[in-house]
């Protein structure tokens, strides 16, 4: 499988998509490349999320490996990312080219860092790491296919996503989420929430044994797009996805005026629910304006 990226990651084909090795050599010869910036940490987080699933082609009984290709510094967090493939057993392979910064290759990587972590000068030179880098991932995967858990059912991809996501007990601030659990627990679930019209990403991991989430400290009137991922050992499984807005922030009701002088008024109305303090503006109407 691979995926390209610059501000926004790509899939350029699954691990299911092609059977031979021709193919895929084909597919690789027909890529156009795809200039721009460098978001490395979005980039993992979207192979993470689409390309090593079940439905992507990503067998549960198969080490997961990601070979990550650079010519430049992350603008975004991505040994972040990075941390949670490694911590769910996925090996990340470091490739810098001219202006990569080895530093952060060294921190996105596997250990041990001098077979994970390369760097050279110029494209061209790529091809001269393809002999060491092909016997160095043919020995990991042969090294660690006898760990993997060989009671592991194949074709389980159904069975690890959760399904029927519900949102309820909607406010201005909150929402609470429930769902049914896959028939084989996950390990953990990951929740994504943003705002639908562009906000930063937030993110609460769950123990896997739980299946419902209060969502708290929102923004009132605002559509929420909401993504719920199983985790397991190797493999992230379908996630289940749901939007809704939380309401808008309640409004003082009924305002009464009293008490007028030539100098002064009296103001009152009904709470507004949640309030804790309340802005009064006051001026002068203009000329033939009602009163």
């Amino acid at each position: 499988g691979l995926s390209q990226y610059s501000s926004d990651p790509r899939t350029e084909w699954d691990l299911s998509t092609y059977s031979t090795r021709d193919q895929v050599l084909e597919a690789v010869r027909n890529l156009r490349y795809k200039g721009g910036n460098t978001f490395t940490g979005l980039a993992l987080t979207h192979v993470l999320e689409q390309n090593l699933k079940p439905d992507a082609g990503a067998r549960l009984e198969a080490l997961k490996l990601v070979i990550l290709l650079t010519d430049g510094k992350s603008q975004d967090d991505a040994n972040l990312a990075a941390q949670t493939l490694k911590n769910l057993g996925i090996e990340i392979f470091a490739i810098g080219v001219k202006n990569a910064d080895e530093a952060e290759l060294k921190q996105v990587a596997s250990e041990p860092l001098e077979l994970t972590v390369y760097n050279v000068l110029d494209f061209p030179l790529l091809s001269s790491l393809v002999g060491r880098l092909t016997r160095v991932l043919c020995t990991r995967i042969k090294e660690k296919s006898n760990k993997e858990n060989a009671d592991i059912p194949v074709n389980m991809g159904p069975q690890l996503s959760p399904t029927d996501l519900k949102i309820s007990a909607v406010t201005s601030k909150s929402m609470y989420l429930t769902w049914s659990p896959p028939l084989r627990p996950p390990k953990k679930y990951r929740i994504v929430y943003y705002p639908s019209k562009g906000g930063i990403p937030k993110e609460v991991l769950l123990d896997g044994a739980v299946s419902s989430l209060r969502l708290s400290n929102l923004t009132s009137h605002t559509e929420y797009l909401v993504s719920v991922f199983p985790i397991y050992d190797t493999v992230v499984g379908d996630g289940l996805r749901g939007v809704t807005s939380t309401l808008p922030l309640s409004s003082p009701r009924s305002l009464r005026v009293s008490e007028l002088s030539h100098n002064s008024i009296r103001l009152s109305w009904k709470a507004a629910q949640g309030a804790t303090q309340y802005l009064v503006l006051c001026s002068a109407a203009p000329d033939g304006a009602e009163d």
